[in-house]
């Protein structure tokens, strides 16, 4: 059985597409065969895997906008077991063309069950924001997974996201579940990571990931090179938190 995760948080600058670049691809190193669907109209996770979107023929928006099947929509990367469902300029506009569609909270989730029996995992890059690209990425999610940025801004927007995921689970998606928020951009040295760690456990006291991701300058770095972690300093310590964060997601499905 396949699983689809939603990497999700409104406030952008937390880690949430390097989180959902380096999940999959370590998911993919450690032998599970994984689709990368990139929802956010920036394209970061796309151009993060070394891809020119701007030399991409179609992306996700088409096959939203139903020109192209979503299997005609996906790219190899330099992982082995890692593709990809890029996004290109256009999905800017798919927010706006989607309001009119009917279901029109449902078009991601019927675009991946043509697929997602092909793959173990499909991790969806969400927008930073609540639009209606997120609440497809999160109708079409089985489970969440939020990273949180170690500063005391990073938990003002949680309230709002959780009552959003609420919404969707009352209206539309009761069996959504939250595979668990993870820490990111922690340093050990400030007091203030330490507290917002504790703070987070009120929000989530039962699924925090052990796995907390450190503020890396590598970690930073790599998109720039179009690389995953993996690829670009393996045995650094960014490297290996999101190792131990993909064999602790490994886990919980195993349970």
């Amino acid at each position: 059985m396949s699983k689809i995760i939603s990497v999700v948080n409104q406030k952008g600058g937390v880690g949430k597409t390097t989180t959902a670049v380096n999940v999959a691809a370590y998911l993919s190193e450690l032998g599970k065969f994984v689709l990368l669907v990139d929802m956010d109209p920036q394209g970061n996770a796309t151009s993060g895997l070394g891809i020119d979107r701007s030399r991409l023929p179609h992306g996700v928006y088409e096959a939203l906008a139903r020109q192209k099947r979503m299997h005609d929509t996906v790219y190899n990367t330099s992982h082995e077991g890692l593709r990809i469902a890029p996004a290109t300029a256009n999905l800017a506009g798919a927010s706006v063309e989607l309001v009119d569609i009917e279901r029109r909270e449902f078009q991601l989730r019927d675009l991946l069950s043509e697929i997602k029996h092909g793959y173990d995992y499909i991790i969806i890059d969400c927008p930073p924001s609540l639009g209606l690209l997120t609440v497809n990425s999160l109708v079409a999610a089985d489970e969440l997974l939020i990273p949180v940025q170690a500063e005391y801004y990073a938990l003002e927007g949680l309230g709002q996201l959780l009552q959003t995921i609420d919404l969707v689970k009352t209206h539309i998606h009761p069996d959504l579940k939250v595979l668990g928020a993870v820490l990111t951009m922690f340093d050990k040295r400030t007091r203030l990571s330490t507290e917002v760690m504790s703070e987070l456990y009120k929000y989530f006291p039962d699924n925090i990931f052990r796995s907390v991701i450190p503020r890396s300058v590598r970690l930073a770095e790599a998109p720039s090179f179009g690389k995953s972690i993996l690829h670009y300093e393996p045995h650094g310590k960014g490297a290996k938190a999101y190792e131990r964060l993909a064999k602790e997601v490994l886990e919980r499905h195993q349970q």
